[in-house]
């Protein structure tokens, strides 16, 4: 079975570099609260971890 998680935006992407703020818009977030249901794959593990510190992450 795949594995899941979810993301949720709590801090602001203003005053990221872009990379940044691409990788939230790639996960379909852009503003604070916003959460999303993401399946884990390497791909996605990379884009969670290089944003870990904009977003907070809960296995479903």
């Amino acid at each position: 079975m795949e594995k899941k998680v979810r993301l949720t935006q709590i801090k602001s992407a203003i005053d990221r570099p872009l990379r940044q703020k691409r990788t939230l818009a790639s996960l379909k977030l852009g503003r604070i609260g916003k959460s999303v249901e993401v399946t884990v794959t390497p791909q996605a593990a990379g884009m969670i971890a290089k944003i870990s510190h904009l977003v907070k992450v809960e296995e479903i």
